[in-house]
């Protein structure tokens, strides 16, 4: 006897499918880092001279793109900050200075202000700098004034070193403002060194316009 396969029949046959479709997925969208790092290297530099004001550095950070990763980035930013030289940090420290206080502020807090800033820049002979963090806007001149007012009465070698951490830390804010696709504001004030400025401070960053940390 002839064996046929056996076959279902329509009634018990399971449905039909079409063809699988692919699942859905959204165009990938370059992120900044992804700018960063296919950048020119005069480009990368030039964003990275918006946080900190040292050539070396600059061209450090530039040289060993592309980074994984935006922690990457800032961590080798934070490291090679670390090394800055007394020329390094000198560049840098030219390239500061004075954050502007926000809209509307009296014109006797600018006054105070610049008084103070002054006999700093006297005694140091730079741009006073300092991390502000997340302090609140109404607050940022009461911590400016004390914070000058106190470092005052360092040597100039423990202000030094003072200014380098400051330094570095706001580098590492703007360049993460950066990298999170903020947009630093641009001071009026005119720069002191050749590079163009940003205001971290009106980003809710920094103080003390552009940080410093030189790179290798």
């Amino acid at each position: 006897m002839e064996v046929t396969p056996f076959t279902r029949s329509p009634a018990t046959s399971p449905a039909t499918r079409g063809p699988t479709l692919p699942a859905h997925r959204l165009p990938y969208l370059p992120t900044p880092l992804d700018a960063f790092n296919a950048a020119h290297a005069d480009e990368a530099r030039a964003l990275l001279l918006r946080c900190l004001r040292s050539l070396r550095w600059s061209r450090r950070i530039a040289a060993h793109r592309p980074y994984p990763d935006v922690d990457s980035l800032l961590a080798a930013a934070d490291e090679a900050a670390y090394d800055l030289s007394p020329g390094d940090l000198a560049e840098a420290l030219a390239g500061e200075c004075l954050p502007e206080l926000p809209e509307g502020t009296y014109s006797a807090a600018h006054t105070a202000l610049g008084a103070a800033h002054a006999a700093y820049e006297a005694r140091f002979g730079h741009a006073f700098v300092i991390y502000l963090g997340d302090t609140h806007p109404d607050e940022a001149l009461d911590r400016i004034l004390e914070a000058i007012r106190s470092r005052l009465t360092n040597d100039p070698e423990e202000e030094r070193v003072i200014a380098a951490d400051e330094l570095r830390r706001v580098a590492g804010e703007r360049l993460g403002q950066l990298l999170s696709g903020a947009t630093l504001c641009t001071s009026a004030a005119p720069p002191r060194g050749g590079y163009p400025r940003s205001n971290a401070y009106e980003s809710g960053g920094a103080t003390g316009h552009n940080g410093s940390a030189p790179g290798k």
